[in-house]
């Protein structure tokens, strides 16, 4: 599936989300003109990190936005895609009710959640 396919298919989960008015416009322009041109990332690593989720290596992303919208309250603010010595993370940031940031960060492979940073965190805990 092409990139283009790929980032209407987040973009569209978005909006059924319901987060895409948390995304400022320009934001969103700048994500499809750098992951369009390229970037520093490049074509290849994208094509490369599709093929691992197409064969199961890694959990898509649609995994963890489920994931995070069952368990927590807010709105996605930002999501990082990092690729570290072959290993895949997810960083994913909600902003909550009261105007909290929290950092959520989940292995690639696996699903898990690693790590969460922020303040005010049991607060958008969904009970």
């Amino acid at each position: 599936m092409p990139l283009t396919l790929t980032l209407s298919r987040y973009w569209q989960r978005l909006t059924r989300m319901r987060l895409r008015k948390a995304l400022p416009v320009n934001v969103v322009v700048a994500v499809f003109a750098i992951a369009l041109a390229g970037s520093a990332i490049g074509d290849q690593h994208w094509e490369a990190l599709h093929s691992e989720v197409q064969r199961g290596d890694v959990v898509p992303l649609e995994s963890i936005l489920d994931w995070l919208e069952a368990n927590y309250i807010g709105e996605v603010i930002e999501v990082e895609i990092e690729r570290e010595d072959g290993h895949v993370e997810y960083e994913i940031k909600l902003l909550g009710a009261q105007n909290q940031v929290v950092e959520f960060e989940f292995d690639g492979h696996s699903g898990q959640l690693m790590k969460i940073e922020g303040v005010r965190i049991n607060e958008m805990r969904r009970q």
